[in-house]
Protein backbone atom coordinates (compact mmCIF):
# COMPACT_ATOMS: atom_id res chain seq x y z
CA UNK A 1 0.00 0.00 0.00
CA UNK A 2 1.74 3.48 -0.79
CA UNK A 3 2.54 5.95 1.68
CA UNK A 4 -0.94 7.86 1.81
CA UNK A 5 -2.89 5.14 2.05
CA UNK A 6 -1.21 3.56 5.01
CA UNK A 7 -1.58 7.05 6.20
CA UNK A 8 -5.16 7.24 5.30
CA UNK A 9 -5.83 3.71 6.67
CA UNK A 10 -4.38 4.85 10.00
CA UNK A 11 -6.61 8.11 10.11
CA UNK A 12 -9.27 5.85 9.29
CA UNK A 13 -9.00 3.65 11.41
CA UNK A 14 -8.34 5.97 14.76
CA UNK A 15 -11.91 8.14 13.62
CA UNK A 16 -13.12 4.37 13.90
CA UNK A 17 -12.00 4.00 17.42
CA UNK A 18 -13.49 7.18 18.30
CA UNK A 19 -16.67 6.12 16.99
CA UNK A 20 -16.64 7.77 13.83
CA UNK A 21 -16.85 5.30 11.38
CA UNK A 22 -14.77 6.18 8.54
CA UNK A 23 -14.28 6.03 4.66
CA UNK A 24 -11.46 5.86 2.58
CA UNK A 25 -11.69 6.47 -1.26
CA UNK A 26 -8.40 6.53 -3.60
CA UNK A 27 -7.69 9.13 -6.29
CA UNK A 28 -5.93 9.96 -8.67
CA UNK A 29 -3.29 12.67 -6.62
CA UNK A 30 -5.27 11.90 -3.08
CA UNK A 31 -6.54 9.63 -0.62
CA UNK A 32 -9.67 10.49 1.13
CA UNK A 33 -10.73 9.81 4.38
CA UNK A 34 -14.78 11.39 5.31
CA UNK A 35 -16.61 10.50 8.50
CA UNK A 36 -20.34 11.69 9.67
CA UNK A 37 -20.18 13.56 12.60
CA UNK A 38 -23.46 12.86 15.04
CA UNK A 39 -25.46 16.04 15.81
CA UNK A 40 -24.24 16.81 19.26
CA UNK A 41 -20.79 15.29 19.68
CA UNK A 42 -19.29 16.13 23.18
CA UNK A 43 -16.18 18.09 23.68
CA UNK A 44 -14.16 15.07 23.76
CA UNK A 45 -14.78 13.62 20.52
CA UNK A 46 -14.49 16.88 18.74
CA UNK A 47 -10.59 17.07 20.00
CA UNK A 48 -9.90 13.57 19.51
CA UNK A 49 -11.00 13.64 15.46
CA UNK A 50 -9.51 17.23 15.56
CA UNK A 51 -6.04 15.52 16.40
CA UNK A 52 -6.81 12.92 14.26
CA UNK A 53 -7.29 14.71 10.98
CA UNK A 54 -4.09 17.06 12.04
CA UNK A 55 -2.22 14.37 10.83
CA UNK A 56 -3.30 14.89 6.91
CA UNK A 57 -2.29 17.16 4.78
CA UNK A 58 -5.68 19.15 4.56
CA UNK A 59 -8.82 18.88 6.71
CA UNK A 60 -12.32 20.15 7.06
CA UNK A 61 -15.83 20.08 7.55
CA UNK A 62 -19.06 19.74 5.00
CA UNK A 63 -21.95 20.89 6.84
CA UNK A 64 -25.39 20.76 4.57
CA UNK A 65 -28.77 21.07 5.54
CA UNK A 66 -29.66 17.52 3.69
CA UNK A 67 -26.72 15.59 4.63
CA UNK A 68 -25.71 16.38 7.82
CA UNK A 69 -22.07 17.07 8.61
CA UNK A 70 -19.10 15.22 7.35
CA UNK A 71 -15.88 15.48 8.74
CA UNK A 72 -12.74 14.77 6.01
CA UNK A 73 -9.22 14.42 5.38
CA UNK A 74 -6.77 14.41 2.60
CA UNK A 75 -3.27 12.38 2.25
CA UNK A 76 -1.18 13.71 -1.10
CA UNK A 77 0.09 11.17 -2.79
CA UNK A 78 3.77 11.53 -3.92
CA UNK A 79 4.34 14.25 -6.49
CA UNK A 80 7.38 13.72 -9.05
CA UNK A 81 10.93 14.66 -8.12
CA UNK A 82 11.42 16.69 -11.19
CA UNK A 83 9.65 20.23 -10.23
CA UNK A 84 6.17 21.35 -8.92
CA UNK A 85 3.08 19.65 -10.86
CA UNK A 86 1.08 22.16 -12.75
CA UNK A 87 3.60 25.20 -12.34
CA UNK A 88 5.78 26.32 -14.87
CA UNK A 89 9.94 24.85 -14.94
CA UNK A 90 12.87 26.81 -13.76
CA UNK A 91 15.15 24.42 -14.96
CA UNK A 92 17.14 24.88 -17.87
Amino acid sequence: MPASGSRAAAIAARLSAAGLPARVEEYDRYTSVEAQIPEMPSADLWREALEVVAEADRFGLHATSQNGRTLWAVVHKAVPATGDVGEPSHQR
